[in-house]
């Protein structure tokens, strides 16, 4: 599966993160969400693609049914 892209974070002084997608903000964490999303985020683990954080964090992520979705009647060309 193809990695996710065009997402990036700011991190703002009031504790807030606002992460965004192709320029255009998806969400918004305050608090202890924030910090949590932060450590993820800033982790250095083999595993961790900070693209695959910022897309499961807001719940822009593939969610295994779209070959299902695209043979339905009504997307069908």
């Amino acid at each position: 599966m193809p990695s996710p892209h065009g997402f990036t974070y700011e991190a703002h002084t009031n504790g807030t993160v606002r992460i965004s997608h192709h320029g255009r903000p998806v969400t918004t964490l305050n608090g202890p969400r924030a910090a949590q999303f932060l450590a993820e985020a800033e982790a250095e683990t083999e595993t961790s693609d900070p693209q695959l954080v910022m897309a499961r964090w807001t719940g822009n992520y593939k969610r295994g049914n779209e070959r299902t979705a695209r043979n339905h009647p009504r997307n069908r060309r």
